[in-house]
């Protein structure tokens, strides 16, 4: 069958080369020597068996041999290259390249079926999809697996996991085949099976190293070295391999079809398969990963629907304040508020308020003079404020009329005797339920006709109980009150126009046509803006304290994920086994991290959206209007929380030492 190509060996270059190889361990204060200047060579195609007593160094000499380990003194050379001067990534990828492990315990991953535990090197080697999947599926037949393909590691007997383990040894080619106690976990008939096939390995070419502490499995090798505290005792070979003639080893079967992937391809490919690993990750623990991300979905959430909850009332208020007019300004006389001689300025003409009209920034204008006095209705009488206003006026203040009309621009030249009386009047005078237009009430000793009734307005203090009737300011000026001046004139900012500029042009235009100040403006828009400033200080008050959940959140990601390094260390360990480099450790455990929080910003988002719908059913006077910006900025956060709260745990994974990693129970 066909095996991905191996480095070819330089000629006369032994494979495998250890000169005074020496492995120390910190013990205490002291320091364990486990191996003593081992001095050793194995050449390609050799079956080697390495055997000896528990602790005498053999796994350690076998982890050496294997690019897991590094010596601490001597040198390593595989193929002609110094070990030495290899960096992590440099040996992960001889790892790769050119070993396959088998180990005692198999480590299989729980997660993946058998076909996706042998195709693990291949996706770390960049091959394609479709193609790894077609080896791996060809290695699983040729081992008698054809019906366990899709089993995963806890469905198989010990006999079938090894088997597996195999596969994946030989997935990359495995020019060199490392078996720890390939025997050891397997009863007689699973062993001698595996003997065999080590046996049948060894004569396609690839080199197999057995490290075991049984005669019986060492006397299938065709050279045997016992190692005893940590130095070789014998070298015994039963024959030579040969160079030569028809017996003589042959490298691995030159591979056949699809190349690995380089670059960026290559790249994408593994971060597919760390999306797809950590889905699987992430499933397997379903409990862990929700309770993981509820923080995430708490902070999410509360962002949400806070900032929705703000906007729902900040429109809310602001459409009120709309209603009652607060986007106008007041012209009145004196040069400011106090002013005691107000009441003696009579420079205030209607001509002023025709000139503002004029203005590009004024939607409306309405002169108006006010007083008090009795209004009655047959045998009612009653104190009401009797305002003299412009057409306009209804307008200007955001008032609304629930019947009739309102007086226009003739009845104001003609000084009608017509009146518009609020929703209070009405009440007083004709009931609730009584339509009062085409009554004549009397202001004072002036008859008018009522033409309209307002509805109920919200005045900046809450609803008012005074009365109110509104006439033409001619009338009132001409047939009530007895002045030619105006009281005040208010005029209506337009919607696209800033009532500052409004206010600073209103003011040079009078200036100019008074010559003097003697009138002040009162700019409203003012209210607008302190509530509207009120309103987005207590949104981001409170978006302040949500966020602060999200940190909690990422802090517990942060931590599950410090404790998914720990429980997974021995998986990470097979990962770097098979050539993982540590950037695919650190990529896989981070793109969890971050897999988390934005199923948690999703979840989150929904859970507000929920909640949104439930507050409006339960309270109809409270609005939320949610934003595509408010949670893109959710998304946004819940993914830099996944890759800031998840980058130490990643890089703990991809820092661990793969022996180590590996020994981990």
């Amino acid at each position: 069958m066909t095996q991905p190509a191996p480095t070819r060996l330089s000629p006369g270059q032994p494979l495998l080369r250890l000169e005074k190889v020496s492995r120390a361990f910190p013990a205490g204060e002291g320091t364990l020597v486990v191996l003593k200047e081992v001095d050793l060579t194995i050449e390609a195609g050799e079956m080697v068996a390495i055997i000896g007593a528990s602790g005498s160094g053999k796994s350690t000499l076998m982890n050496i041999l294997g690019c897991l380990d590094r010596p601490s003194g001597g040198t390593y050379r595989v193929n002609g290259r110094d070990t030495r001067d290899l960096g992590p990534d440099d040996l992960a990828a001889l790892r790769r390249d050119h070993f396959g492990f088998i180990f005692q315990r198999y480590h299989l991953l729980g997660t993946l079926d058998a076909v996706g535990n042998v195709e693990i090197p291949s996706i770390y080697a960049g091959w394609p999809r479709a193609e790894r999947d077609r080896r791996a599926r060809a290695l699983l037949q040729r081992l008698g697996l054809e019906g366990r393909l899709g089993h995963r590691p806890g469905q198989l007997s010990g006999g079938q996991q090894q088997r597996v383990s195999v596969a994946r040894a030989l997935m990359n080619g495995g020019r060199v085949i490392l078996a720890d106690e390939p025997t050891g976990a397997l009863d007689s008939a699973s062993g001698q099976d595996m003997l065999a096939l080590l046996e049948e390995l060894n004569a396609e070419g690839h080199t197999v190293v057995i490290v075991t502490h049984d005669p019986k499995v060492a006397a299938h090798a065709e050279r045997v070295i016992e190692i005893s505290d940590g130095a070789i005792l014998s070298d015994t070979r039963r024959q030579p391999v040969r160079t030569d003639g028809p017996g003589a080893s042959r490298p691995p079967a030159e591979p056949a079809g699809a190349a690995p992937r380089r670059g960026a391809l290559a790249a994408l490919g593994r971060l597919g398969e760390a999306l797809r690993m950590a889905r699987l990750a992430m499933w397997a623990h379903r409990l862990r990963t929700f309770l993981t991300m509820l923080g995430i979905i708490i902070g999410i959430a509360s962002v949400v629907s806070v900032v929705a909850l703000g906007e729902g009332s900040r429109q809310r208020i602001l459409a009120n304040i709309s209603a009652i007019g607060t986007n106008t300004i007041d012209v009145m006389p004196g040069k400011s508020f106090g002013d005691r001689r107000a009441g003696r300025i009579e420079t205030l003409v209607p001509a002023d308020a025709a000139a503002i009209a004029e203005q590009p920034y004024v939607d409306s204008v309405t002169p108006q003079v006010s007083s008090s006095g009795t209004l009655r209705y047959r045998n009612v009488a009653l104190d009401a404020t009797v305002n003299g206003v412009g057409p306009a006026y209804f307008r200007v203040q955001g008032y609304r009329l629930t019947a009739g009309m309102a007086f226009t621009e003739a009845s104001v030249t003609r000084r009608a005797q017509e009146v518009v009386i609020d929703h209070n009047t009405r009440d007083q005078i004709f009931g609730p339920d009584r339509d009062p237009v085409g009554e004549v009430i009397f202001l004072g000793s002036v008859p008018c006709r009522i033409i309209g009734v307002t509805a109920e307005k919200t005045s900046l203090f809450g609803g008012g109980t005074s009365l109110n009737v509104w006439i033409p300011y001619t009338t009132a000026m001409s047939r009530i009150i007895g002045q030619s001046h105006l009281n005040r004139v208010t005029v209506r900012v337009r919607d696209d126009y800033a009532t500052e500029t409004a206010e600073n042009n209103i003011r040079a235009l009078l200036l100019a046509r008074h010559g003097g100040i003697d009138f002040h403006l009162r700019n409203t828009d003012t209210i607008r803006q302190t509530i509207q400033g009120t309103t987005e200080t207590m949104t981001l008050l409170i978006s302040s304290i949500a966020l602060i959940s999200l940190v909690v959140g990422g802090i517990g990601v942060m931590n599950i994920m410090l404790v998914s390094v720990t429980e997974r260390t021995r998986e990470i360990g097979v990962r770097m086994a098979v050539g993982a480099r540590r950037g695919d450790i650190q990529q896989q455990f981070l793109v969890e991290a971050v897999l988390v929080c934005l199923l948690g910003g999703a979840l989150g988002v929904l859970l507000a959206l929920a909640l949104g719908q439930l507050v409006e059913h339960l309270n109809g006077q409270i609005s939320m209007i949610y934003s595509a910006q408010s949670m893109l900025l959710a998304f946004a956060c819940s993914t830099l929380i996944g890759i800031v709260f998840g980058y130490l745990p990643a890089r703990s994974a991809a820092r661990l030492d793969p022996v180590e990693a590996l020994a981990r129970e």
